[in-house]
C-alpha cells in the first residue's frame, strides 16, 4: 500500500464478496436496533436513559471480549463456517430479547447478541482480505463495509418505524427472524469454489502471528486509533434519541432516521473511495475524514433541527469511514498467516471504545453538559487524524514471505 495510489484499471472483484457483504448486512441489522427505541425500553422497565444506554455498552463489550477467541478460531477452524454459526446465534438472541420479561433478562440477551455479532464482521474482513490483493483491498473492504452500513441504515431506520407501531419487542422479533433467514441464505451461498482453499493455520503459526502483529509499529497506532474512534463517534449514538426528545421531537422514527444518516454517509464513502483515494492519498484521507467528523460533532452541539442533524450524521459517516477504512487496510497488513486474528483484534479495540464511549458521554453530559462534551470529542478526533497520518506507514508483514 502506498501513500499515493494509482487508480486501479481492473475493478473486477471476486463474486464471493457479494456473499460476504450479505453476511455483514444481516449482522449489522441488529447492531443499532435498540438505539432509536431506548426511551420506550427505559419507560417499560422504569430505568433512566443512561441506564438503558448500557445496552450499547454491553453489546460492544461482549463483541470486543470475544474477538481474540473469534480470530484464533477463524484462523484455525475456518472463517465461513464460524461466521454462519454466529449469524444464527445473533438471530436467536434477538428473538429471545423480544420475549424478555425483565431488564436483566433483556440485558443478558444483548450480551448473547454481542457474541453472535462478534463472529461476523471481523471474520468477513478476513475473508475479504484472503480473496483480494493489497492493491484492491481498500475497494474490496469498501464493498464489505457497504453491506454492513446498509444493515446499519435499515436497522436503525426500520427500528424506529417498527417501534412506533409494534414497540421495541416487535423490533427485536422482526430483526431476529430476518437474521436467522439470512444465516440460512448465506450458508447456501458459501457453497462455492472461491472459498475452498483458505490459508491453512496451525497453533504454531498462530502464536507466530501474534508476535508478528505486535512487533509491527503500525499495530499500536491502528488499535489505539480505532479505540478512540469507537469512543468519540459510536459512543454518541445511544444519546441521539434523548437529545431529540430534549428538542421536542419524541418520534422514534425520526430518531432512527437521524441515526441512519451515518450509514448513508458510509455508503457515500463506499461509492466514492475508488475516486478519492488516488487523488487524496491515504494520509490526506485520514486527516480529512477525522476533521469532517469533528465539524459534525461541533454542529450537533448546537442542537439543530432533526433534518439538519440527519445531514450532520451523513457527513459524519462519510468522514468516519474515510479514516476507518484506511485503518482497516493497515490492520489487514499486520500479518498474513494470522490475518483474521489481526482484524479481530482491530474489532476488539474498536468495540472496547464503543463500550467506554456511552459511559464517557453519559458522565460528560451529566457533569459538563452536552456542548462541552461534544466539543471535547471533536478536538480529540482532529488530533487523531493528524497522529494517524504522521505515524502509520506501509510495512510488509514479517510473515509475508511464507504467507504469500
Amino acid at each position: 500500500m502506498h501513500q499515493k495510489l494509482a487508480r486501479p484499471h481492473d475493478q473486477r472483484l471476486p463474486p464471493a464478496l457479494n456473499i460476504i457483504a450479505m453476511a455483514t448486512f444481516a449482522a449489522s441489522l441488529s447492531a443499532r436496533a435498540l438505539d432509536p427505541v431506548l426511551p420506550r425500553v427505559a419507560d417499560e422497565f422504569g430505568v433512566t436513559i443512561a441506564t438503558a444506554a448500557g445496552f450499547a455498552s454491553a453489546f460492544a463489550f461482549t463483541f470486543a471480549a470475544v474477538q481474540p477467541l473469534i480470530g484464533a478460531a477463524a484462523d484455525l477452524l475456518g472463517k465461513a463456517r464460524l461466521m454462519i454459526f454466529c449469524l444464527a446465534l445473533l438471530g436467536l438472541a434477538n428473538i429471545l430479547g423480544a420475549l424478555s420479561t425483565s431488564f436483566p433478562l433483556l440485558f443478558a440477551t444483548r450480551i448473547l447478541a454481542g457474541i453472535g455479532s462478534g463472529g461476523v464482521f471481523p471474520v468477513a474482513l478476513g475473508l475479504t482480505s484472503d480473496l483480494v490483493g493489497a492493491d484492491k483491498r481498500q475497494i474490496a473492504i469498501g464493498r464489505t463495509l457497504a453491506g454492513s452500513m446498509t444493515g446499519n441504515l435499515l436497522g436503525a431506520s426500520a427500528s424506529g418505524l417498527i417501534g412506533d407501531f409494534l414497540g421495541w419487542r416487535g423490533v427485536l422479533a422482526v430483526l431476529g427472524a430476518l437474521v436467522v433467514i439470512a444465516a440460512v441464505a448465506v450458508a447456501s451461498g458459501f457453497r462455492g469454489a472461491a472459498l475452498k482453499h483458505p490459508p491453512r493455520t496451525t497453533l504454531s503459526t498462530l502464536r507466530k502471528g501474534y508476535r508478528t502483529i505486535f512487533t509491527n509499529p503500525n499495530a499500536r497506532v491502528c488499535y489505539s486509533a480505532v479505540f478512540i474512534e469507537g469512543c468519540c463517534v459510536l459512543g454518541l449514538f445511544p444519546f441521539i434519541a434523548s437529545f431529540l426528545v430534549d428538542l421536542g421531537e419524541p418520534s422514534l422514527s425520526i430518531a432512527g432516521l437521524v441515526i441512519a444518516g451515518f450509514a448513508v454517509g458510509g455508503l457515500f464513502y463506499t461509492a466514492t473511495v475508488s475516486r478519492f483515494l488516488p487523488t487524496l492519498g491515504v494520509r490526506s484521507m485520514m486527516i480529512s475524514g477525522a476533521t469532517l467528523v469533528a465539524l459534525q460533532l461541533v454542529a450537533l452541539a448546537f442542537g439543530p433541527t432533526w433534518k439538519a442533524q440527519f445531514g450532520n450524521m451523513l457527513l459524519m459517516g462519510w468522514g468516519f469511514y474515510m479514516i476507518h477504512g484506511c485503518l482497516q487496510v493497515f490492520a489487514s497488513e499486520l500479518s498474513v498467516e494470522a490475518r483474521a486474528t489481526a482484524l479481530s483484534l482491530h474489532s476488539f479495540f474498536f468495540f472496547m471504545g464503543q463500550t467506554i464511549g456511552p459511559i464517557a458521554y453519559g458522565l460528560g453530559v451529566q457533569h459538563l453538559g452536552k456542548s462541552p462534551t461534544l466539543f471535547a470529542a471533536a478536538t480529540v478526533m482532529v488530533g487523531l487524524g493528524f497522529v494517524c497520518a504522521r505515524f502509520l506507514r506501509p510495512r510488509t508483514p514479517a510473515d509475508a514471505a511464507t504467507g504469500r
